[in-house]
């Protein structure tokens, strides 16, 4: 991570709203979600939050890092229909070792959607991967002998 991720830093981002980023479409095998509005998920407006932090974050990173979200707390507080553009305003708000907080809006051009904070975590991938490929090797190592390495 470079020196210059910092407090202060702001970027912002538009995505007009596809019929694809709706309540139904998240979860398309809910029967319950499938009940529901067209209108933009909570799910896929977190998502937009954190591609915009991700945004922000990637010209302080260095080659070979990345950041992985760790906590969100927003709130959703207005429907907003496919066809409407929504821009997320981000800003670092803190910097502390590898953790990175942001402070996120979401506007739909007509009302304020959503708001809250974001937290990133700073990893190296080759770290990450190679803690994921450990994980999966302990659930074959352990599905391979009956689960008899996984006591409950």
């Amino acid at each position: 991570m470079r020196p210059s991720l910092k407090a202060g830093l702001k970027h912002s981002f538009s995505y007009l709203v596809p019929p694809t980023k709706t309540v139904p479409q998240l979860y398309t095998e809910s029967p319950q979600l499938q009940a529901m509005p067209d209108v933009f998920a909570t799910g896929f407006m977190v998502g937009l939050m954190e591609w915009t932090c991700v945004q922000l974050m990637e010209p302080h990173l260095d080659a070979g890092e990345g950041s992985l979200g760790v906590h969100i707390d927003v709130s959703h507080k207005s429907a907003t229909p496919p066809g409407l553009t929504v821009t997320v305003d981000a800003e670092c708000i803190e910097v502390r070792g590898p953790r990175a907080r942001f402070k996120v809006v979401a506007h739909d051009g007509v009302d304020e959607i959503g708001t809250g904070t974001h937290e990133r975590f700073i990893v190296t991938w080759d770290r990450f991967n190679r803690r994921i490929a450990a994980k999966l090797a302990k659930l074959q190592a352990t599905s391979a002998t009956g689960g008899a390495d996984n006591p409950r």
